[in-house]
């Protein structure tokens, strides 16, 4: 699989100067993680499931989560697991078919090696699971389940955390809550691929819900957690996980109270302007600027819960020429004694040693999701992602 796959190689060549590379399910850890993007949920009752999942990667989804848990009524996980385990099955059945990496949602640590055995196998289609409400006290059940359904399967599979519960909202018990998780999920380092933001959740434990014209850093309950989320947990010095951006909930909007967040000058050609118009009208102006400010607080990739939120993520996670240009000059040999330099853009300032992390990170982006054409941005991947 690889970003932008769906769109025709001839565009794909127009639209990148370094194309996004191929991974697969067995690639390694550091890149898969980079590359998850827009994680898009569905619940695990789905009558169509398996064909849902196809159609899906045919339109550049590269990670789905196939939910058993906060998505489905109580009374439906059995309903679910059946549904799950028999459509996995089919999609075993289906040579050479294109699959995203595919991770399932559970509620309690039994339904890890439970599943597993079901699945029989047909496991081979899992990346792993997301594991809800994470802490140390209850996290650990759940990472020592999915190890132990490593060793009896004989396949890697990867933990995704999801940081929800309202210890790490509440002021006096965060720090003490993330210290138990970075403990939790530090001593199963290898298999936690990314750690997932429940903003929702957050939000609940207060009566908020942000509306479509608010982002989650709008919310500013939510966006100190965040902050000390990535601080404690997202560092840059070998110690830090990736940090997925929190889901939007809004794809389609009646009306609004405040004035759409896209500027008109990037959209005044041809087409764009009804692109435009049309990423108003399903509050995709909302994602865009919260997806921008995503990636400025430290966190790569968002869960998604509507099909036409991916390619919005995937367009805004391409590295632009400029940034591609500036990594590589930090990162030249020749620059390990640290210094300053003028950008080949000559519109700001490299310093070499404080921007080296920042460049390794934009170096490992470009690699999962290619480098856009000097003359290309952010409107020509929509645009061409939209009507390919």
């Amino acid at each position: 699989m690889r970003h932008f796959g769906h769109i025709a190689p001839e565009v794909r060549k127009r639209l990148f100067h370094q194309e996004p590379c191929e991974f697969t399910a067995d690639s390694p850890a550091r890149l898969l993680a980079a590359a998850l993007g827009a994680t898009l949920y569905s619940p695990a009752t789905r009558p169509r499931l398996a064909d849902d999942i196809v159609r899906q990667a045919a339109r550049g989804v590269v990670s789905m989560v196939l939910c058993l848990e906060d998505s489905i009524d109580d009374a439906d996980v059995e309903a679910g697991e059946e549904n799950l385990v028999r459509h996995l099955a089919d999609l075993d059945s289906r040579p050479g078919a294109d699959l995203p990496l595919l991770f399932v949602r559970v509620r309690t640590p039994e339904q890890i090696p439970d599943l597993t055995r079901r699945l029989g196998p047909a496991v081979r289609l899992l990346s792993g699971f997301v594991l809800p409400k994470f802490t140390e006290e209850r996290g650990m059940p759940f990472l020592e389940a999915l190890a132990d359904a490593e060793t009896v399967t004989g396949r890697r599979l990867f933990a995704m955390p999801v940081l929800e519960s309202p210890e790490l909202l509440y002021r006096e018990s965060r720090v003490a809550a993330l210290e138990g998780i970075y403990r939790a999920v530090d001593k199963y380092r290898d298999r936690v691929l990314a750690l997932r933001l429940g903003v929702t959740d957050f939000c609940s434990s207060y009566g908020l819900r942000r509306g479509p014209d608010m982002t989650a850093y709008d919310v500013q309950i939510v966006a100190s957690v965040i902050a000390d989320v990535v601080n404690m947990l997202g560092r840059a010095d070998g110690t830090g996980f990736t940090v997925t951006g929190p889901v939007w909930e809004y794809f389609r909007v009646q009306e609004r109270m405040f004035k759409p967040q896209l500027r008109q000058s990037p959209f005044l050609e041809g087409q764009a302007v009804q692109l435009r118009q049309t990423l108003i009208e399903h509050a995709m102006d909302g994602l865009l600027r919260e997806i921008s400010l995503d990636r400025a607080n430290g966190l790569l990739g968002k869960t998604c819960i509507h099909p036409s939120h991916v390619l919005p993520v995937h367009a805004l996670s391409v590295v632009s020429h400029e940034e591609f240009s500036d990594a590589q000059d930090i990162l030249r040999p020749e620059r390990g004694g640290g210094g300053v330099l003028r950008s080949a853009y000559t519109n700001k300032m490299n310093e070499v040693k404080p921007h080296r992390a920042w460049a390794e990170r934009t170096l490992l982006r470009a690699e999962a999701f290619g480098v856009a054409n000097e003359d290309t941005g952010f409107v020509e991947l929509l645009a061409a992602g939209l009507t390919d």
